[in-house]
């Protein structure tokens, strides 16, 4: 397909005048409160699908829909697209949209009408995909919450303010690495798969955006500790990554000793702070954690 194409092409995409019209119609201004910023750009949409590499026997979810502008182009490379959208008006126009410009698609689409961080099952096939354009506000949440609900899926590409963007391909050692890093990482080899300027949004965001591309980890990383376990020792050690490993895990482990304990035993230097750790060091300590008798010390 050209890349030299208008953006208002004729055709099945949704261009600027499509979504201002569409938008109108509906009576929709997109809130700030739910992050929305609408992509008006047809070749934006097609560039996002081929980045994610979205395959014909892909099923694909979608989070935060909006008018349908990424929904159109995900229809047209996979199997099916399921999308989920938590705003009354867009979730009960979609169907429409979609009826109207991929008639031969229709059956191929469903529509969950709910808030992402409460979907605990979809319609249809188990997913492989997650491909969404999501709201700024509640973009890490969301992304982990549906990598850990639907296990399923195997390749995503998400778009997200180009801060969070960086956090969330972040490697030790980087002042931007944090929680997002972490987290993601447990799931997913991370990278940043590319910039989106803010001319492609309406209304037009005060922010730069980025692409975030995460390929499910073939293993999972190796460890006897739950994922829960692992995950409260991240969240130990950001809550004050400016201090040592010692001092900032001491909450977690009972005391400041405690915690040099459990991280001598896992091979961590207790001077060490949580921005230098891979995950799997997080890993490690979750697995040291001490066995509080009695009260905690």
């Amino acid at each position: 397909m050209s890349n030299s194409s208008p953006t208002d092409e004729p055709g099945p995409l949704l261009g600027a005048a499509d979504i201002r019209e569409l938008a109108t119609a509906l009576g929709v201004r997109p809130t700030k409160q739910r992050g929305q910023n609408f992509v008006i750009d047809a070749n934006t949409v097609r560039r996002i699908v081929r980045t994610a590499e979205v395959r014909p026997d892909d099923t694909v979810v979608e989070v935060g829909p909006g008018l349908g502008s990424l929904t159109l182009a995900l229809l047209e490379a996979a199997d099916r697209v399921t999308a989920v959208e938590i705003d009354d008006v867009l979730a009960a126009a979609l169907p429409a949209t979609v009826e109207t410009r991929l008639p031969g698609r229709a059956d191929r689409f469903a529509l969950v009408h709910s808030d992402a961080m409460l979907v605990r099952d979809l319609p249809g096939p188990a997913p492989t995909a997650l491909v969404a354009n999501l709201p700024y506000n509640v973009a890490v949440p969301v992304l982990l919450h549906m990598l850990a609900t639907f296990p399923t899926i195997d390749r995503t590409l998400v778009m997200v303010q180009s801060e969070v963007a960086d956090r969330l391909a972040a490697r030790p050692g980087n002042k931007v690495y944090g929680v997002p890093s972490v987290k993601a990482n447990w799931y997913a080899e991370v990278k940043r798969a590319g910039a989106i300027g803010r001319n492609v949004f309406w209304p037009a965001p005060n922010v730069d955006s980025g692409l975030v591309s995460l390929v499910r980890r073939e293993k999972p990383v190796e460890t006897t500790a739950s994922r829960e376990q692992v995950f409260a020792v991240v969240d130990a050690a950001f809550a004050q990554r400016r201090k040592t490993l010692r001092a900032a895990l001491a909450g977690w482990a009972g005391s400041a000793a405690a915690a040099e304990t459990a991280l001598v035993a896992a091979g961590v230097s207790p001077q060490a702070r949580g921005e230098a750790l891979t995950v799997e060091e997080f890993a490690r300590i979750a697995e040291h954690k001490p066995v509080h008798e009695g009260s905690a010390a």
